[in-house]
């Protein structure tokens, strides 16, 4: 740091100031830095404070800071360039990504300021002044556009959202370039076999996403037709969809819920006019256009169904005021959208359903604190279920026998290396559904506990599921089988008490780890849109684990390690920006243009890889 005095240099280095004062927020952040000294000094040497406004004093400050740096010094960087609040503006053109043409009327921010932005002129360019040279996230944002994800092939599916732009922002820097992308939309006519007017038809979303490694069906909206049958669904972002409608009864009864007879209305129909879930077709929505769906809805009858609930002997379940759900499935498991209701007196679960066979699930889980047996999750649960056909008349005389279910405890066994000398948490083990549908994607708990016994399960609908494990600190895992059966290749099957197979997971503890780093041509931050890259660590061999990506990016040191993997080998796929990838598929996988970089981890031990970048 140079020296000054008052007399010989105060001119000098003031008129080299005033550039900067000049502008209002370093004029902010000097007066406020002068604030904070001279409070320092005063404090420090007893002296009565003046207030300092004026540029002139901050040579003398200059000279005497060092004298009270047991004040400033956790206030003041030691290093000059830490002090750089050198502004410049940021400037660019925002594009849209189906035609190319600039954006006009874009709103172009720095995130968490809402004073400092700018809307794009006709031509999409914007210039934002006075902002700080350095990192900055910028928000890109237009109704009807989304940032634009990458489409990377049937396996790996972008996933931009409204993610800010991180741009290293400096002077003389080119302009900066944003795409966003307009959204698509589904529209379609609702059509009845009456000829009827369509009104208030309520038709629902559903999207084809990753989770958890698989491509699965998510719900994601529902709309009501209008007065024409018409209904649209907008703001989407290029992706596979399907529609399907809620089942609709018609205001006039023959026969209330409850009673023997029936009503019409509308069965639930899956595009394209499907009654099975499992043969709905994909809409294909492409960025700034509309796709077609029409669905005919058939007009038939609706049977009243009531099954008795038979609850064991004694059970406080037979006490008044209890909750039970009940859902209804079809024959390959599927969840059907027809509701249900329980009557507390006759101990009754009705529904009206159109002609079909049918399964009633009927469940009983208390609240957690009136729950009998302290310690066990399923203590006080029942679950009992029904199939039953209608055809043409209603149907009673069934009856669903609770009981209290027996979910199959999960086996494990640890091989002991001595490789970890830390401490082990608890394991659990998650199912998600395998039916192939909406509730595909939906985790739920299935057994946890410590290493040292079987994991207690708790209750789970009927059902295929996929298991899912997560490494612990120390533990990772070797194998998961059901009777033999390889649970990474085919879901497990529960029925009302767990598992007909017992299911043993196996794990070790000589882990290993992966250190990821960036190539030294991706190393360095340079002006403009900074680039980042997920990165996923795929094993060869089966397993149920699931994948944690690593996010690289060079403003938080390009590097990352990947912890309690497996001994074994892998391949690491790199991809630009966020995505989600389908790694459980295994012919999506040998479908990529990149084949992934190999890499062996060996047990207990740290290998390292520089990433491959695509593009470089």
């Amino acid at each position: 740091m140079h020296e000054f005095t008052r007399a010989g240099n105060a001119a000098k280095n003031n008129a080299g100031l005033q550039p900067l004062l000049q502008l209002p927020r370093q004029k902010a952040y000097f007066r406020n830095l002068l604030g904070r000294a001279a409070n320092a000094l005063k404090t420090t040497c007893g002296q009565s404070h003046r207030r300092l406004t004026a540029a002139p004093f901050l040579p003398t400050l200059l000279v005497i800071l060092p004298l009270s740096a047991l004040s400033l010094s956790a206030q003041i960087p030691s290093q000059p360039q830490s002090l750089d609040r050198t502004l410049t503006t940021l400037h660019g053109v925002v594009r849209n990504a189906a035609t190319g043409d600039g954006l006009p009327r874009a709103l172009v921010r720095i995130e968490g300021d809402a004073n400092t932005g700018a809307l794009t002129d006709g031509e999409g360019r914007f210039e934002i002044p006075n902002i700080a040279v350095g990192p900055q996230a910028v928000e890109v944002r237009k109704p009807g556009f989304r940032n634009l994800a990458p489409a990377i092939g049937d396996a790996v599916q972008g996933d931009a959202g409204s993610s800010p732009h991180n741009v290293m922002v400096a002077a003389g820097m080119p302009d900066v370039v944003f795409t966003l992308a307009p959204d698509g939309a589904i529209r379609g006519q609702v059509e009845l076999s009456t000829g009827d007017g369509a009104e208030g038809i309520t038709v629902n979303l559903a999207r084809r996403t990753i989770q958890q490694g698989r491509m699965v069906w998510q719900q994601m909206a529902a709309t009501r037709t209008r007065s024409d049958g018409a209904y649209r669904f907008g703001l989407l972002a290029e992706g596979d969809y399907t529609v399907y409608s809620e089942p609709t009864l018609e205001s006039d009864l023959d026969a209330a819920l409850g009673g023997t007879g029936q009503r019409w209305g509308f069965a639930s129909v899956y595009y394209p006019d499907t009654r099975e879930p499992a043969n709905v077709a994909r809409i294909h929505v492409i960025s700034g256009q509309d796709a077609q769906a029409n669905l005919t809805l058939i007009r038939e009858p609706f049977q009243v169904v009531s099954a008795a609930i038979i609850f064991p002997q004694g059970s406080s379940a037979e006490r008044a005021g209890l909750n039970l759900s009940a859902a209804v499935l079809d024959s390959a498991g599927h969840q059907l959208p027809y509701l249900t209701r329980y009557d507390d007196e006759e101990h009754t679960v009705q529904a009206e359903l159109p002609d079909g066979t049918y399964t009633l699930l009927v469940t009983c889980i208390p609240p957690q604190d009136h729950r009998e047996g302290a310690g066990n999750q399923n203590a006080g649960v029942l679950a009992g279920s029904v199939e039953v056909t209608v055809a043409g008349h209603a149907v009673s005389n069934v009856h669903a026998v609770m009981a209290p279910p027996r979910p199959t405890p999960v086996q494990l066994a640890v091989h002991r290396n001595a490789a970890f000398a830390g401490p082990v948490g608890p394991v659990g083990v998650m199912v998600s559904s395998a039916q192939g549908w909406i509730d595909d994607g939906m985790v739920s708990e299935y057994a946890h506990g410590l290493p040292s016994g079987p994991l207690e399960a708790q209750f789970t609908r009927p059902g295929a599921y996929w298991v899912h494990t997560r490494n612990q600190p120390g533990l990772c895992e070797v194998s998961f089988t059901a009777g033999g059966a390889n649970l990474a290749r085919e879901p497990v099957v529960m029925g009302l008490s767990g598992s007909t197979m017992p299911l043993e997971l196996t794990m070790r503890d000589d882990c290993a780890s992966l250190d990821l780093t960036l190539p030294d041509t991706m190393a360095s931050v340079t002006a403009g849109e900074e680039p980042f890259f997920t990165v996923f660590a795929v094993p060869d061999f089966d397993s149920t684990s699931d994948i944690d990506s690593a996010i690289l990016r060079a403003s938080t040191g390009g590097s990352m390690t990947l912890g309690g993997l497996t001994p074994g080998n892998y391949h690491v796929y790199t991809f630009v920006g966020a995505v989600q990838f389908a790694y459980k598929n295994r012919e999506a996988l040998a479908r990529l243009k990149t084949p992934g970089q190999r890499v062996t981890l060996s047990p207990a031990t740290t290998a390292t890889l520089v990433v491959e970048v695509p593009g470089q």
